[in-house]
């Protein structure tokens, strides 16, 4: 088993098989009982705890490359599935216990739920997810790899499949999971449709939220922008676009209104914005558009800006007498907001100094992500604690391989101590 060997970890039967019983005994979703993993190392040790981690780095690059080899595009549901299976026997190897496999609309998220966790509100939540931005085929001209620079690159490595290593390294150093759980989704790059309830059913109640999403130049998350996601449907009347156009209701034409309308909606000063992304109109070159769609991204700090803009976007009228428009979405993530990771921050910036790293710093960012459903919850939220590197979303994303195991145990030392004093 995972741990055996680069860990010295003890694999104890339980009470009862005529071997000595274990220390702590876990119980999966089901009720089993199951083997325990028993840390040799005791936590408040932290730099000892590293020295573990960072010996099992090269374990860490080879399970690495087995999850960014099971490529998991949001959209394929199928592909989606077989590297949750991936990430379940992962977990299962390293934890001794197998996930909760939850079905929503045709997509497997996992669960897993440990000791007092399975009857009450988590102490601690961890929350990521395993789908990505690429498309199926992008690993055959981009592979899994390591450069000269201590850096490890491939389709979703960094976003954040390192993420879910560097937890199974550090929750399986732990020698009590009790009141922990975490939550692995297959939907989050699509704004989480089917996992947001999940995420929030979990969340209630629980003492704080660890997010692994990742890293860029090792800064935590403090503050998140909310996002909102809309859909405008525009119908007019298709014409003939050379014998009698004015017989048409061009759809193009009340698009471009509405786009400009749509875009005076921004406050530039106070960080909000209102951005229409994809447009299509039309169907050939000489109809008059009958239909119109778009889809617009708004980004603002507060809940307040949020409603402001939603407010507004319900307010819009056809400028074309005849047009109809019909708007779909509104508010997908509430902010994450400063105040509710500032609850956790001086304990991740003490403990990374106990463990010998660079002072942590922390920032705001326009991006969403589950952490944003876990704050709305009233749960003090601390994200960005996933992989260290940079490119996420974009071609060439990469991972820094020597900062996997300091953030691994970064994780595990702060899992620890809220799951034992949670945020006041």
């Amino acid at each position: 088993m995972v741990g055996s060997v680069a860990h010295g970890a003890k694999y104890y039967p339980v009470a009862g098989s005529g071997e000595k019983p274990a220390r702590h005994r876990r119980r999966s979703g089901s009720g089993c009982r199951v083997l325990a993993i028993v840390s040799p190392v005791a936590l408040p040790d932290a730099r000892s705890l590293l020295g573990l981690l960072r010996s099992s780095s090269g374990e860490m690059v080879r399970e690495l490359e087995e999850l960014t080899s099971a490529e998991s595009p949001s959209s394929d549901l199928a592909a989606t599935a077989a590297c949750a299976e991936v990430v379940a026997e992962m977990g299962k190897t390293s934890l001794a216990v197998a996930p909760e496999r939850i079905e929503l609309a045709g997509r497997t998220h996992l669960r897993w739920r440990f000791g007092s966790a399975e009857s009450r509100p988590p102490a601690v939540l961890l929350v990521g997810h395993f789908d990505t931005v690429w498309p199926l085929g992008t690993l055959s001209r981009w592979p899994f790899s390591l450069d000269g620079a201590g850096r490890a690159t491939g389709p979703g490595c960094f976003d954040m499949k390192a993420g879910i290593v560097q937890m199974m390294h550090a929750l399986r150093l732990l020698d009590d999971l009790d009141g922990l759980a975490f939550v692995l989704t297959s939907d989050e790059e699509l704004g989480s449709p089917t996992s947001k309830a999940l995420i929030e059913e979990t969340a209630r109640g629980a003492g704080a939220a660890l997010v692994l999403e990742p890293s860029d130049g090792g800064a935590l998350k403090g503050a998140r922008k909310g996002t909102s996601l809309y859909e405008l449907h525009i119908a007019g009347r298709a014409a003939h676009a050379g014998l009698e156009p004015e017989r048409g209701l061009n759809a193009t034409v009340e698009l471009a209104h509405q786009v400009l309308a749509i875009c005076d909606l921004a406050d530039a000063p106070g960080g909000t914005s209102v951005t229409p992304t994809v447009a299509s109109a039309g169907t050939t070159t000489n109809t008059v558009p009958a239909e119109a769609s778009l889809h617009v991204d708004v980004r603002a700090w507060s809940l307040a800006e949020q409603s402001r803009v939603d407010e507004a976007m319900r307010r819009l009228t056809p400028r074309i007498a005849g047009s109809r428009l019909e708007l779909l979405g509104g508010i997908n993530r509430p902010p994450l907001e400063w105040s509710c990771s500032r609850r956790i921050l001086p304990r991740a910036e003490r403990l990374a100094e106990s463990l010998g790293l660079a002072p942590l710093e922390s920032v705001e960012v326009g991006g969403g992500s589950d952490g944003n459903f876990t704050a709305a919850a009233g749960v003090p939220t601390l994200d960005g604690l996933g992989a260290v590197g940079g490119n996420a979303h974009a071609e060439g994303e990469w991972v820094l391989v020597d900062a996997m195991p300091e953030r691994a145990g970064l994780l595990a030392l702060l899992a620890d101590e809220l799951r034992r004093s949670p945020p006041g």
